[in-house]
């Protein structure tokens, strides 16, 4: 269905119904009610957190810090292997021996690079 270019644009006007930017009451007062519980959330949230942070603050304060050990070790523990335990690895000592020794460097400035005859 063509439209009528001769139609003058103030006859449009009248074909659509006025709304309100704002909306109706209703609508105001139901974005109202969201805003507003919203807002109410966030103020609960932010409380509850300032009450977990003030109950730990509490309790670190009421911590005893770095408690000392009223029983004193009679022996070091003995240093478990556990690898040497199953028998996947052997024992090793468990202090080095002294047989191995690193050789110095050769120096061929000093002429240390000829083999001994």
């Amino acid at each position: 269905m063509a439209s009528n270019p001769k139609t003058p644009p103030s006859e449009y006007a009248n074909l659509t119904p006025s709304v309100p930017l704002a909306g109706s009451p209703d609508d105001a007062m139901q974005r109202l009610r969201i805003g507003l519980g919203g807002l109410l959330g966030i103020v609960i949230l932010l409380g509850l957190a300032s009450l977990i942070f003030e109950r730990a603050n509490q309790i670190e304060a009421a911590a005893v810090p770095e408690a000392a050990s009223t029983v004193e070790p009679s022996e070091p523990a003995p240093k478990s292997d556990p690898l040497a335990d199953s028998g996947i690895v052997p024992d090793l000592p468990s202090e080095p021996t002294g047989g191995a020794s690193q050789q110095s460097a050769i120096m061929p400035e000093q002429g240390n690079d000829l083999p001994a005859q």
